[in-house]
């Protein structure tokens, strides 16, 4: 179900079971895993994650999941998280194009990912309230902290989906594209980030990491900022960069340290 191309220092991860719009089980979610760990292995600058068919993902594959033995903890705690926790820490600028259905667990992968891309004909939201289940993999901290408390308790209330340009426009996501753009301007930004000063893209992925996460205040944040670009002084792309602008030409950077 999950595909994997490298192709010059990018690697392109197709979600690929469009019969069942990338629905996940286990068996996926561990194919998902071990493609992420090959493509850092491969040292790649920049990843792609996508879908094949009319959706980017619609969660969690419950066709053959009795609610009578659900191991929910099992599958959510043990599997889900795990792996959006190795994707959000990914050590390279990671970028999705998302389209179609991006629910559930769908949308814990776009929120473990660093910039995303979504068609205007994406649909997210909370789809749980058929269920009797809650929002996961991520959804309520993504919501509150984008909508506010108000909005998040509608949406999940009422299982409303939101379009590509109105999580755009609500701040969710990047940019939103025409359904048969997204995927096109997410490969073209993932391969301008692969040629470009990666360790200082990654100084950056952990800024933000520590602001979302461990809420650092103004000062906090400038004394790492700080801190981070003292570490930078001493990479190659850091020294090509100044060289570059002081000769008026074109830098070109390696992304090594």
């Amino acid at each position: 179900m999950i595909e994997l191309t490298i192709r010059d220092d990018v690697a392109y991860v197709v979600l690929n079971a469009p019969d069942k719009l990338n629905a996940l089980d286990e068996a996926a979610l561990a194919e998902l895993e071990a493609a992420y760990e090959t493509a850092e292995a491969a040292g790649v600058r920049a990843l792609v994650l996508r879908g094949e068919g009319r959706a980017f993902c619609a969660g969690r594959d419950i066709s053959g999941v009795d609610p009578r033995d659900d191991d929910v903890m099992g599958f959510l705690g043990d599997r889900v998280t795990p792996l959006l926790q190795r994707m959000s820490v990914f050590p390279a600028p990671t970028f999705a194009a998302a389209h179609g259905a991006c629910l559930g667990v769908g949308l814990g992968l776009l929120i473990a990912t660093d910039v995303v891309y979504v068609a205007d004909t994406a649909k997210i939201g909370s789809p749980f309230a058929n269920l009797g289940a809650t929002l996961d993999s991520g959804g309520h901290a993504l919501f509150v902290d984008r909508l506010g408390a108000h909005r998040t308790l509608d949406l999940i209330y009422s299982g409303r989906l939101m379009s590509g340009a109105e999580a755009v426009a609500s701040g969710l996501f990047s940019q939103v594209f025409p359904a048969d753009e997204v995927t096109d301007a997410t490969s073209t930004a993932a391969e301008r980030a692969a040629h470009g000063a990666t360790q200082a893209f990654l100084a950056s992925k952990e800024l933000v990491r520590a602001l979302r996460d461990d809420r650092l205040g103004l000062w906090q944040s400038v004394a790492a900022e700080n801190r981070a670009q003292a570490a930078l002084c001493d990479t190659a792309d850091y020294r090509e960069g100044f060289a570059a602008f002081q000769q008026k030409r074109k830098p070109a950077f390696t992304g090594r340290g």
